[in-house]
């Protein structure tokens, strides 16, 4: 009868520390990272005038993403991101690394590292452009060929502006 009473005390205290725990466990944001992982060296450890494209490639290995008008600008780009239990994710810190090389001896020429705090926000626009023609609802799509006579041959012969066989 003691241990009853002891453990119908307790009860309410283990139930409310469980949910306690769930609760704080909810809020923990989930972080994930993504894109180029600096692990043996950094981006920003290359230097201009001395490394070229072999050298930086064998430090950082291939680059995130090379340009689209100029092959000899490479990026290098990683972002963490966070989400904290039915949210948004959002990021929280973003590195972009353009390495520009020169043409003709493949020498670094610049280094540049760009942070969240260089990047715009662009605002898009959601509008649709408007086609002609109305949309059908699912009723008229399975019944619009309903009295049309599509199954059996049409005798379009004697019209005017028809050729003989030509079938539409």
């Amino acid at each position: 009868m003691f241990r009853h009473t002891t453990f119908a005390a307790l009860a309410p205290l283990v139930l409310g520390a469980t949910m306690a725990l769930g609760g704080l466990s909810a809020c923990t944001p989930i972080t994930s990272y993504s894109g180029f992982q600096a692990i043996d060296s950094d981006p920003k450890d290359v230097k201009i005038g001395t490394d070229t494209k072999s050298t930086v490639r064998a430090k950082l290995g291939s680059p995130s993403v090379t340009s689209t008008f100029d092959p000899n600008v490479w990026f290098y780009m990683n972002q963490i991101k966070q989400r904290v239990a039915f949210q948004k994710p959002h990021v929280v810190t973003r590195n972009i690394t353009a390495i520009a090389f020169n043409k003709e001896s493949e020498m670094v020429e610049t280094v540049n590292v760009y942070t969240l705090k260089d990047g715009k926000v662009i605002a898009f626009n959601n509008r649709e452009t408007p086609t002609r023609g109305r949309e059908m609802t699912v009723l008229e799509q399975l019944l619009g060929s309903v009295g049309r006579g599509g199954l059996l041959p049409q005798d379009d012969q004697g019209l005017p502006g028809n050729r003989p066989g030509d079938r539409r």
